[in-house]
Order: structure tokens, then sequence, then C-alpha cells
């Protein structure tokens, strides 16, 4: 199931259908050449695998073209909580028939929700809904949308035209958490109880969730593998306590295990049946028919079984981050017992519990790296101490409370002071944290590399290659190193980054950047913190110097979170302002080898709206870039009338999105742009790009390219030619990444 990780598109049917004959005939030839069976069935049921795989890909991909960009009528279910206190604008929704027929496998549909419409989970709806398939932001080191959609089987937004409740009471769930919910109003850390006991992590502070992830615990704070796990525990112990008082005929080693099995999968049930917890419960389950067939499996083969089972109920976990982190972890764990052992003496008694605890620590810290730095982006270096701190306290302590109080819940005095009790342990370990939270480093791509120091320094001492064979290791450290401070093959590059409606263009060279615009910017963020810092630490980019084209939030929302991040940067703007550089016609400078010249505006002005823009031209002397910022006709008409030698550019930066106010075409005769980027959002309000004005930069014969089909645009200029790739196309092709909903070649 591997090659769904990499696969540019998926094969169709018919391909899918020689495949599984393939692997049939290969079967039935086993039964014949026993002298190549084991080879003959192993390639058989690598066939089989790989098939069960793309057709669930293929099952998805038709449901999306089945469904988007209509009107339909579904009949469903409310999955999202309603939490008093979270402005919820979109809530989840499981649709069990879609005009009315039977939806298999069945899809969570995001929907916009009407405010004025009361919901709870659990609820029953007849809704009309316009549906249109996911479509994420794509860069290099962000976040990716589109694959969490399809791991998570949510691949459709639906914007809700009609709503019909067909039942008014809430689940049980949701009276749960709703009970819950009010009994813990006055504690400190009620958010983080919530998700500890319902998998809920939505009232959890920003700030509070920015501390858990740079220390290294934000683990502990979700219904993970280890939390069921202890709730499968608490189940056991509680049987056994009860056994110790009956008779000896009565003790059978199956009902701790049954009624383990069952606790499990009730707090299973409390999450949400969220597919981390739906892994976890699986595993778990496999373990525990093995205990109860008093089958014995080594840990790797108990490992591999609850990835196989895992993978044959949803093939499609195999794109899902949060499953692969599960997996790496328990190898880890497995790996580092088995190959780095401590000493046999230390494996007994409470006196040595805090070694036993602190080598468990140790080894998660080392082998977790490649992980941390891939998903995250850094490595928390006070992770050890606050794991060995936190995570003692919170499985053994805090979480066995919260399913007390869960237990009590009917009787809120004692649930109440159980929840109390909870909250104030919660005080007591996040004490330390914000002084351990200054350990973050972040950490990009280059480092992946030698994030791998755990794996390979516990293998070289393991089998000493330090004494037989230094050279080997001193070799191998230089190749990582030097390979770490590999310089780039191009000689300068420039990124337009997909960041929705707005511009965010970098110019880099040998890891230092001059960014041109900075994105938009939203109450609760921007597209600087969101996507562009973000890529900035991952490709290990130092930004010099930021200019921002004109006073829009589109462009220059992302400021401060820019000035904070690089405080060393010069900023430079077309509107006068203290500690700003100027950006008008006639300033020009030298940076990294290229010649910066701004050609617009004339004169600064008090408030730069588009015909305002700082336009650039950027060359190395055999190559040209032109960004323009949101310019419209006025002010291109004005620079072909003044500087209509100085305008030529093998690159063009699209002014203004796309719209229909700007690329005149005395303007676009005078670039004369071999390329043109256009930044835009697929499903934005103003219906940019303008497909007039695409049609226009054909006729000019100037190749077009915009984010909103291909994400982040990349252009590598090399000694006598230049090459551009797109995110879907060149830098990351794979068929979770195509532009969904769009049949034919995307366009």
């Amino acid at each position: 199931m591997l090659p769904l990780l990499i696969l540019p598109t998926l094969p169709d049917y018919r391909v899918q259908i020689v495949v599984l004959l393939a692997s049939l005939l290969l079967m039935f030839m086993s039964k014949f050449y026993w002298r190549l069976s084991k080879q003959l069935m192993f390639i058989a049921i690598f066939l089989v695998g790989f098939i069960w795989a793309t057709i669930n890909g293929t099952v998805m991909l038709g449901q999306i073209e089945q469904y988007s960009g209509t009107k339909v009528q579904v009949l469903g279910e409310v999955e999202s909580l309603y939490l008093e206190g979270n402005n919820q604008q979109r809530i989840v929704f499981r649709a069990h028939k879609i005009n009315q027929r039977w939806v298999f496998p069945p899809l969570s549909i995001s929907i916009k929700w009407d405010d004025a419409l009361p919901y709870c989970a659990g609820q029953r709806w007849f809704l009309t809904l316009s549906l249109r398939p996911v479509h994420s932001q794509l860069n290099q080191g962000g976040f990716d949308g589109q694959r969490w959609a399809i791991a998570n089987r949510r691949p459709l937004n639906g914007s809700l035209l009609s709503a019909q409740p067909l039942t008014s009471d809430c689940g049980w769930r949701q009276q749960l958490v709703s009970e819950a919910q009010r009994q813990l109003a006055d504690n400190d850390f009620a958010g983080v109880l919530l998700a500890l006991g319902f998998g809920e992590s939505a009232l959890i502070p920003q700030q509070t969730r920015i501390m858990l992830q740079q220390t290294g615990i934000a683990h502990l704070m979700a219904i993970s593998g280890l939390h069921i796990t202890i709730a499968a525990l608490f189940g056991w112990l509680l049987v056994r306590g009860i056994q110790f008082f009956m008779p000896q005929d009565w003790i059978s080693y199956r009902i701790p295990l049954a009624v383990s099995w069952m606790v499990a999968l009730l707090y299973v049930w409390l999450a949400g049946s969220n597919p981390p917890a739906i892994r976890a419960m699986l595993a778990l389950s496999f373990w525990i028919v093995l205990r109860l067939n008093g089958i014995l499996f080594h840990a790797w083969q108990v490992w591999l079984g609850c990835i196989t089972l895992i993978l044959l109920a949803d093939p499609l976990n195999v794109l899902s981050d949060s499953f692969w982190l599960s997996c790496f972890a328990v190898g880890s764990l497995i790996f580092w017992f088995q190959w780095c052992p401590l000493p046999q003496r230390f494996n007994q008694g409470w006196k040595w519990a805090w070694l036993r605890w602190g080598h468990l620590q140790l080894g998660m810290m080392l082998l977790l790296m490649p992980m941390q730095i891939g998903l995250f982006q850094g490595v928390s270096l006070n992770s050890l101490p606050a794991n060995l701190w936190a995570v003692p306290l919170v499985s053994f302590i805090v979480v066995p409370l919260v399913l007390i109080a869960l237990l009590l819940i009917s009787f809120p005095l004692l649930s109440g002071c159980m929840w109390f009790i909870a909250d104030r342990l919660l005080v007591f370990i996040f004490w330390p944290m914000p002084l351990l939270q200054q350990g973050w480093t972040n950490f990009g791509e280059r480092w992946l590399a030698m994030s791998l120091i755990g794996w390979m320094g516990v293998v070289i001492w393991r089998f000493r290659w330090w004494h037989s064979n230094p050279i080997s290791v001193c070799s191998m450290s230089v190749v990582i190193t030097l390979w770490m401070f590999k310089s780039d093959k191009e000689q300068w590059r420039l990124d337009m980054l997909d960041i929705g409606h707005g511009l965010a263009v970098l110019i880099v060279k040998n890891d230092k950047a001059i960014i041109y615009d900075t994105g938009n910017r939203w109450p609760q963020g921007s597209s600087a913190e969101r996507t562009v810092i973000p890529y900035l630490r991952w490709r290990g980019i130092t930004v010099e110097q930021i200019i921002i084209s004109h006073d829009h939030a589109d462009h220059g929302g992302g400021l401060p979170e820019m000035q904070s991040a690089f405080p060393l940067a010069s900023v430079r703007t077309p509107w006068a302002e203290s500690g700003h550089l100027p950006c008008q016609q006639g300033n020009q400078w030298h940076w990294q080898g290229l010649d910066f010249t701004v050609l617009w505006p004339e004169n600064a002005a008090n408030n730069a709206g588009n015909n305002e823009s700082c336009v650039i031209r950027v060359t190395d002397g055999q190559f040209s870039v032109l960004l323009t910022g949101d310019i419209e006709q006025k002010a291109e008409l004005a620079l072909v009338r003044q500087l209509r030698g100085e305008l030529a550019a093998d690159i063009l930066q699209v002014p203004h999105h796309g719209s229909s106010t700007s690329s005149s075409p005395p303007f676009l005769r005078a670039v004369r742009p071999e390329l043109s980027l256009a930044s835009a959002s697929r499903y934005n309000a103003w219906r940019l790009p303008s497909k007039k004005i695409v049609s226009r930069y054909a006729e000019n014969n100037a190749n077009w390219r915009d984010t909103s089909r291909s994400g982040q645009l990349s252009v590598f200029f090399f000694g006598n030619y230049w090459q551009i790739k797109g995110f879907r196309e060149q830098l990351m092709p794979r068929w979770y990444h195509q532009r969904f909903g769009v049949r034919g070649d995307n366009a």
C-alpha cells in the first residue's frame, strides 16, 4: 500500500482488473511450482494489497467527481459537538444518503453552518447543500490540507441552502460533553480536560497549544493510543480488584481482558471515534485476540500485525501523518529496547524506576527526531525533562481522574471533585512548562539527515563500528555534514507562495531572501504566520529585506509577524513611514549579485492604493523579473509612456491577481513576458483571474501559471536558462494533490 503515498495518478479500473487477475493467477501457480511458491505468493499478496489501496483511492476520487459542483440533498447526522464558547463556523456532517442513495464508504462533509440554526452532535438533518471539493494551499514545508482531507475521508465542503431537522434530541455523547462542560466551567484548564475526556481540543487556548507543542508534550493532551491503553488498564485493574474477593474457581484471565477491551471501546466512543482513536483500538484488539488465544508473537510481529490490520480496515490511513507518527513511535520503542537495553540489574525494583523512565524518554527523544522535524519543523531540546515530568503525572494520575469523573458524571458533587483535583494537578504540571518552552529550536529540511543521528548512533554503538571501522564512521559523518551544507544548483530562484487571495513572492539566493509582500491577515492569524514563515524555516532561509507593494491587507497583512521573525530585516514601502526605506521611482540597490530598480510610483503616497503599488524590476544581467503588485491600467499606461524601454522582462508577476482592470494590451506588449505568474485563490469572491485576462496573455505568447492551479510556483535561474516548477505538477506530483472536481487537464 506504500505506493499510494507517491503515485502521481491512480491506475484506472481496467488496470486494476488486470493486476487483480494477475495476482489470482500467481496464487494458483504457487500450488504447482512449490519451489517458488513463497515468492509467487508474496508477489500475489503485494499486488492484492496494492489493488485494495488504489480501489479505495479511486472510489474516493469518484465520490469527489460525482458530487462536486452540484446541489444535492443529504440525509445524515451532525458529528461536530456543540461546545459553549466555541464560535464554530463550520461543522462536520456525516452523510448517510445523498440524493436518496446510500453512500458507501460513508463521507463526512465540512459545512458552513447558519448561526441561526441550533445544532448538536447526534441530531439527524435533511439538508440541501451546494458541494465543492476540498482545495488547500500547497507549499513546501506547509500543511497538506488535501492529503489530510483524503486520509480522514472528508473531501467535500458544503454551503447550506436549506435545512430540515429530523430529530431534535442530542446524542448521548453530546449530552455527556455538555454536562462535563457545565461542571468544568470554573476550572482553569477546562479545555485540556475536555480534550483528555472527549478528544475535543477546540477550547484549548492558542497560547497553551503552542506551549504544548514546543515542549514536546502535545501528544498527552489528546486521546491517543497511550490513553486508550490506560483506559483498558483501568478496566483490567477494576475487574482484577473484584476478582481478589472471589473464589478461585470463578477467576479467569479472560474476563479482565474482555472488560478492558470494552472500557477502551467506550473511551474511543467518548473520543468521537476519530481516526487516531480507532487505529489505537484496532491495535489493542489485535493484541487482546493474541492473548485470548495464547498466541505468542515477538514485538516486531505484533507491530506489523497492528499496521496490517489498520491498513486493511482503511488503506487511506497510509496518507495520515498521525498514523505514521504512531507507527514510528512504537517502532522506535521496540528498536530502542532491543538494540540499546539497560543492564539487567537496572530492570527490576522500584529504586531504579527513575532510570528506566529516563532511558525510555531518552530513546523517544533521539529516535523521533526525524518525525519531529518532518512534521513540526523543529525539536524541543527540553522535551526530555518535559516528558519525564509530565507523562507519568498526566497518564497515570490525571487521565484516571478524568475517567472516574466521567463514571461519576451523574453525581455532580463527586465528579466535580474529580475535575477539580485533575485541574489543580494540571496547574502543577504546567507550572515549569513556560521555562522549558524556551528550548524549542526550528529545523528545516536540511536537518532531516542529521536527525537520523539517534538511529545511526545506536547501530554504530551496538556493532562497535566506532572501534572496528572508525574511518567509515567518520566518512559517514562527513557526508551527512556536507549534505546539510550543500549549495543549490540554481544561481537564484523566485518563489510565489500559494497563500490564497494575496501575494507573497520571494527572491532567494545563498539562503538569503528579499520578500515582496507578506500576504493577507484575518482576526485569527495571517498568511505570514501560517504559510510564509513555515516555508522559510523549512528551507532555512533568512529574510534580509521586506518590501510591501501597497497599503492593502492582502499584501502587507503579515508585516508584523515577518518583523517579529526577522527583526534585522529592513522594510521598504511606497508610503512615508518612520523606519521604512522608500520605494519610489529611481530607487536602486544591489543585493547578492542582483540589481533592483524601482519603476513606480513617482512619489511617496500618504495612502498607497493599487495604482501606487511599488513596481520593481529585478535582473541578474541576463534574465529579469517584473514585480507589479496591484497596479491597474492607469499606472500601467503611465509606465508605458515614461519607461517603455525599461519594462521588458522574462517573467511578469501578473498585476492585481489577474483582474480585468489590469494587464492592459499596451503594457503587455511593452513587457513581452515569456512567463506570467498570478497569485489567486481558487474560490475567491471576485472570480480572479479573469478568463478574459488569461486569454489576453495567451494572445501575447506568455505562458500562464497561477497558484490556484499549481500551488507554489518556483522559478529556477541557471547560467543560461530558467525553469518553472509548480507544486502540483513538478515539485510534488501526487494523486491527492490534483485539482479536485476539474475534468481533463485541470484547466
